[in-house]
């Protein structure tokens, strides 16, 4: 980590720099007897003793004191071996901030820094994550050759860490390995693939960065993970954000084919002579039906098109430069809106703005238009963010609204600010020969403002006259005649210098004016600026050879005075010049051409944008403001002729598939469905589940990306889960009860393998059974798997005799004709089943116990109130439906979630027809819709009930809200814990069957809070809001249990608090079930944290 602090550190003889208005330390100065010194050295000498002390609260005063002095910019370095032993304290708030303050010193002090190393290298393996991470970081401050093995074995540990947090840390370290020691690039290339494999949004960012310092042009690492980055990208952190999307702005460029060719191959030249209107009008169908966008381009413009809306300016000008260099151009104008809106950003943020905005109105005028009046200039701006606006109002001006621009400058020319003036007056120049119209009014105008009393005005107008009338020399006399009485009153070189020119290019026009010009020039020709006599030479020589009967004598005299000038390129001009118009046997052949070249005709100057070559560099980076190409910019390749492959993006998803999925390839290799037993099929069943639970962790995700990221992008897949979920709901009542129960043996596979064999595509997009565990590692997968496969077999033959003993029953309940149920009325209506839901859930709970006492569901002990937006008003056109988790086993099937659904009709007009239309569900995943609302009356209401099998994951079902006239797309995300019904069990059960979850079933943290919030009723109103779990007496008074199984698999989910000694807990789950005990972990524990 680089620092500055060598500027505040102590010089030889005296004391630290001041910073702040504090005096800093001196350790050796002579002058230490003083009282103000002695007190600093006393302070920094309290500070040791405090770090040497026993006790850990002076300890943590002491370390808060030096991060603080850090922070203001003080020099903390003299109390390194001091801080360096507290390294391996056992206080995590002491261990927190010495890792701080290493981060900061380990690159100066190297040595002590090394002495240590053996402490950070066990850190590296401490059970809390901020420890690990800071060991990490410490370690890659350490900059120091000798330690890259070491450096490099710890990243790879920490790349495969089960904590997101740590493996972003790795992901930072790599950046600061490859400075260090470039050679160790291949083996860093090997990490970096491994985590741009990573679920987590935390580590999408960082691992990204280190892609682009190490290998930017390593593309093929982006191949399989390219859908999941642009799906995870509203998720990432702001800074994360920029990172992804510069890089798959490059990214696009290379793999897709240019969406500008729609519109250029139209603007092609004009139909051949012999050509039939029929080959022509064949020509440009082919044209239009030639481009086809990727749908892989289309996600990536559709998923970062949110994030135009984010508070950040720097996110939203990444997406604006990704839209203008990879969007098609009848797309680019939403852009447009976004920048705008930075306007209102600080200086600093205007300035960057302003300068992309002032690049693209050149090429597209009609993007800004809307909003000229956005760039007016106000009185507070800076002259910087002035002059840029100027800018753009003159790439934006035409004939429609140039006469109200014109009215806006005259104001600003009366401007205070002088440069701010003179920019208005070349802005008007450059409107005027743009817009032939105005050219006349223009130049008026700017000889008006030559009566100006400010001298800077005046001669801004000289020059930009000087221009225009380049462009029209024939028919300004009068003005050039106007401008040579000004010579006398304006000082200014340059203005001088352009009359001067004007005079001499014009000198036969004006034939009585030229020659008095340059006597009064020849009488104070010494004391003008060398700008000015070079062009009282220029203009010598022109009248000398239109007009030297009155101008030879003048000519020569001032030829002589230039001779002798102190200035050698005005002697040199002099020397030239008499050379080539005054005659002799000296005299070379150009003599006689000598006319020509004085007054030959001069082309007109071209007044442009200074920012009309600024567009070859990509917008939004350091290389297009600078207008150069800066360290480490990677240009933007041109966009290829033919699209390369695009099923190189498919290839992770068929890779999961095949290597996740061992028990579905062999029935797939095997297609004999009738070979085995039913019991067997079920054993078989079970198996394949608790493989595809352990895949979950590392596949997941990906479903996401196929199914639910765009119809463009994964259409076949999107229609398979539909054809699946939607025949579930929409057919006759006896197909709905057999559909049910063949589904049911479909979710208790959980996608191991479907039995009814369909596509292929729908098969490999079943890689992954949720989304819950985005932030989980490879390592973590893994794991699971073995520990999941373990716990199995000890209850596998248990299970199965009680499936069996249960399945007739389950298999009545399912064949309920439940359709005509009308889910507006109250359960209390409803013709009693032959069995009833608690009992279906008891009997269903016998799958995990030995015996029937072990579970019992029991009521909720709390259900919360909150409900979450299911379609905002705005949205669903004046309906609005919200939906909340009553905590209550579903009328509609055993395995399903109960959710409730409040519709209300927000418009003054009645809504009819409403029910649920299209749906888009994981493979697996089961819906069973509310029958339909006739109509729903003006600022009426109405509750309805659902019942969705989630197949115990917290995957999205997605589906759409149908009215008579409109459907909008939905979709409901259950929280972990609602995915749990309460179960009532004794003391001596809870244990024993905590002691088979014990292992790799078992996931635990430390939790640390204040003591009153370790109470029994704080403690349970915390877990039991977070989960639905129920309460298990206790007979210790520092122990806390819950117990709850999963709605679909009925897998036990023991949950521990544990008070320690202090303001610390432990949070103990026990579970089959480990992804989503890892999940409710996490869930719980800032829960049970906070006061």
């Amino acid at each position: 980590m680089s620092s500055n602090s060598f500027a505040y550190s102590e010089q030889s003889g005296g004391g630290e720099a001041t910073e702040l208005g504090q005096e800093a330390t001196s350790t050796i100065s002579p002058s230490g007897a003083f009282g103000l010194f002695s007190s600093d050295l006393k302070k920094n000498e309290d500070l040791k003793q405090m770090l040497e002390s026993n006790k850990d609260s002076a300890k943590l005063d002491a370390m808060k004191r030096i991060v603080g002095m850090i922070a203001k910019g003080k020099n903390a370095s003299e109390l390194f071996p001091a801080v360096v032993k507290n390294v391996a304290s056992k206080n995590i708030e002491i261990k927190k901030l010495v890792y701080v303050y290493l981060v900061r010193y380990a690159e100066e002090q190297q040595d002590l820094a090394l002495l240590s190393i053996s402490t950070f290298q066990r850190a590296l393996k401490d059970p809390n994550q901020l420890i690990r991470a800071s060991a990490l970081r410490v370690l890659s401050s350490i900059r120091v050759p000798i330690i890259v093995p070491i450096m490099m074995l710890a990243i790879k540990e920490a790349s495969a860490d089960l904590s997101p947090y740590v493996r972003k840390n790795a992901a930072h370290a790599i950046q600061k390995l490859y400075s260090l020691d470039p050679e160790q690039k291949e083996m860093l290339i090997e990490v970096i693939e491994k985590l741009l494999k990573d679920k987590s949004t935390l580590v999408a960012g960082s691992v990204v960065m280190a892609f682009e310092e190490v290998c930017p042009d390593r593309i093929d690492l982006i191949h399989k993970n390219y859908r999941k980055l642009c799906n995870l990208l509203v998720d990432v952190e702001e800074w994360g954000q920029v990172v992804i999307i510069h890089m798959l702005t490059r990214y696009a460029r290379t793999q897709f084919v240019s969406p500008w060719k729609e519109e250029d191959g139209l603007e092609d030249d004009e139909k051949n002579f012999y050509d039939s209107d029929e080959d022509q009008k064949e020509k440009t169908d082919k044209r239009k039906k030639s481009y086809t966008m990727d749908p892989d381009h289309r996600l990536l413009i559709r998923n970062t098109k949110p994030l135009l809306q984010s508070r950040n300016a720097a996110v939203v000008m990444a997406v604006a430069q990704l839209y203008w260099h990879i969007s098609p151009k009848s797309e680019v104008g939403i852009i447009s809106k976004s920048l705008v809106r930075l306007l209102r950003s600080n200086r600093e943020v205007q300035y960057i703005v302003l300068q992309n905005i002032a690049t693209m109105s050149i090429q597209r005028k009609g993007m800004f238009e809307p909003y000229l009046k956005s760039f007016y200039v106000r009185s507070t701006d800076p002259t910087m963010i002035k002059t840029l606006k100027l800018e753009i109002l003159t790439n934006l001006a035409n004939e429609a609204n140039i006469s109200t621009l014109l009215r806006e400058f005259q104001t600003y020319v009366k401007s205070q600010d002088k440069e701010f003036a003179a920019a208005t007056i070349q802005t008007i120049g450059r409107c005027a020969t743009n817009i032939s119209e105005v050219t006349d009014t223009c130049l008026n105008g700017l000889v008006c403002l030559l009566s100006n009393r400010d001298e800077i005005v005046v001669a801004e107008s000289v020059v930009v006259i000087k221009k225009l009338l380049q462009m029209q020399p024939a028919q300004h006399g009068e003005i050039i005649k106007h401008m040579a009485k000004l010579l006398d009153s304006i000082t200014v070189p340059v203005a001088r210098a352009s009359i001067l020119w004007l005079i001499g290019e014009n000198c036969e026009r004006v034939p009585k004016i030229a020659p008095d010009v340059l006597r009064k020039m020849a009488k104070g020709f010494t004391s003008e600026d060398d700008l000015v006599k070079l062009q009282i030479l220029n203009l010598g020589a022109k009248l000398y050879l239109t007009n030297s009967k009155q101008t030879k004598l003048l000519t020569q005299y001032i030829l002589n005075l230039g001779k002798y000038d102190q200035n050698y390129d005005i002697r040199d001009r002099t020397r030239f010049i008499r050379q080539l118009i005054v005659p002799n046997e000296k005299s070379g052949a150009l003599s006689k051409y000598a006319k020509k070249i004085f007054l030959a005709q001069k082309p007109a100057p071209l007044l442009e944008s200074p920012f009309k070559d600024r567009d070859h560099f990509q917008l939004g980076t350091l290389s297009h403001t600078l207008n150069t190409k800066a360290t480490g910019y990677l240009e933007l390749s041109n966009w290829p002729e033919v699209a390369p492959d695009p099923s190189v993006r498919n290839v992770e998803v068929i890779e999961l598939a095949k290597e996740w999925t061992p028990a579905g390839k062999a029935k797939k290799e095997n297609p004999a469905k009738k070979f085995y037993s039913e019991s067997e099929e079920e054993e078989d069943s079970s198996d394949s589940s608790s493989d595809s639970d352990s895949e979950s962790g590392s596949a997941s995700g990906e479903q996401e990306e196929e199914g639910d990221s765009s119809d463009d992008s994964s259409e076949d897949s999107s229609s398979e889960h539909k054809s699946d979920s939607e025949s579930a709901s929409e057919v006759g009542n006896k197909r709905t009860a057999k559909r049910n129960s063949k589904s049911k043996r479909k979710c208790d596979s959980e996608d191991g393998e479907n039995e009814n064999e369909k596509s292929k595509t729908s098969d490999s997009s079943n890689a992954d059974s949720s989304s819950i565990e985005e932030s989980s590692s490879d390592s973590e997968s893994e794991s699971e798997s073995e520990s999941e496969s373990e716990s199995r077999k000890v209850t596998k033959e248990k299970e199965n005799k009680t499936k069996q003993n249960i399945n007739p029953l389950t298999k009545d309940v399912s064949l309920l004709d439940l359709d005509d149920f009308n889910p507006v009325s109250t359960p209390v209506a409803l013709p009693t089943p032959a069995l009833s839901p608690s009992l279906i859930a008891d009997l269903e709970g016998l799958n995990l116990s030995t015996t029937s006492s072990v579970i019992t569901v029991s009521t909720p002990v709390f259900v919360p109130v909150k409900s979450h937006v299911l379609l905002h008003r705005m949205s669903g056109k004046g309906l609005a439906a919200h939906y909340f988790f009553p905590r209550q086993p579903c009328i509609f099937g055993d395995k399903m979630v109960s959710v409730q659904i409040t519709l209300n009709n927000t418009t003054d007009r009645k809504i009819e027809n409403i029910h649920i239309g299209g749906k888009r569900l994981p493979i697996g995943m089961q819906m069973h819709v509310f029958n339909t609302i006739e109509s729903l009356e003006p600022e009426g209401s109405i509750t309805v009930s659902m019942g969705i099998d989630f197949c115990d994951s917290t995957q999205t079902a997605s589906f759409q809200l149908c009215t008579k006239d409109d459907c909008f797309n939905v979709n409901i995300q259950p929280p972990v814990g609602e995915l749990l019904l309460p179960v009532a069990m004794s003391e001596k059960d809870f244990k024993k069957e905590q002691g088979m979850l014990t292992g790799m079933n078992e996931t635990s943290t430390v939790i640390i809070a204040a003591p009153q919030n370790f109470t029994p009723s704080v403690i349970l109103q915390k877990v039991v809001n977070v989960a639905n779990v129920g309460v298990v007496p206790s007979g210790q008074d520092h122990i806390h249990r819950f117990a709850a199984k999963t709605v679909h698999s009925g897998s036990l989910m023991l949950v521990t608090v544990e008070l320690k000694e202090g303001s610390t807990a432990q949070l103990i789950i026990n579970t089959e079930k480990t992804v989503i005990g890892s999940v409710l972990l996490r869930e719980l524990k800032p829960v049970l944290s906070q006061g």
